[in-house]
């Protein structure tokens, strides 16, 4: 009896604990996610940090493709002064995983203070990450205003 009790309890506790973790595309959210959080964090180091060694970079406001660290931190050091108090709120996100690399599609809204009123300014976004270890790095980002709806 004790041995099946046992037995019961180990294998419920094996199903919770798989049942509980995540799979690839919530770890890609959650890495996503974390971005973003940290982004509000306006330390361009910490923002960097989340990128690989070889990452590339279209920011939003720069018409200059950035493809080394020293060109991502410049970048996020102008964003955040030209952006004070930068935040970005996500919008839906379409995330695909291919083994080690995934891609997560979507669109969010920058929010920041300029001259003391709040601005927002919507985007659209490709971010490309690969897993580094339990990691997920960005590799390729790409982000561009969202355009006017046609007439």
């Amino acid at each position: 009896m004790r041995i099946q009790l046992l037995f019961v309890l180990s294998t419920t506790i094996f199903l919770i604990a798989t049942g509980a973790s995540a799979g690839p595309k919530e770890d890609v959210a959650t890495a996503t996610m974390k971005w973003g959080e940290t982004l509000g964090q306006n330390d361009p180091d910490k923002v960097v940090a989340l990128y690989a060694p070889d990452a590339v970079l279209w920011g939003t406001l720069s018409p200059t493709v950035r493809a080394d660290r020293a060109a991502l931190r410049d970048y996020f050091v102008t964003a955040f002064k030209v952006l004070p108090n930068l935040k970005v709120a996500f919008g839906e996100q379409l995330i695909r995983v291919y083994g080690t690399t995934a891609v997560n599609t979507g669109y969010y809204t920058f929010s920041f203070v300029k001259d003391g009123e709040p601005k927002t300014l919507p985007a659209r976004y490709s971010l490309t990450l690969v897993k580094d270890g339990d990691n997920w790095m960005i590799v390729d980002h790409h982000s561009s205003a969202m355009p006017p709806p046609p007439r």
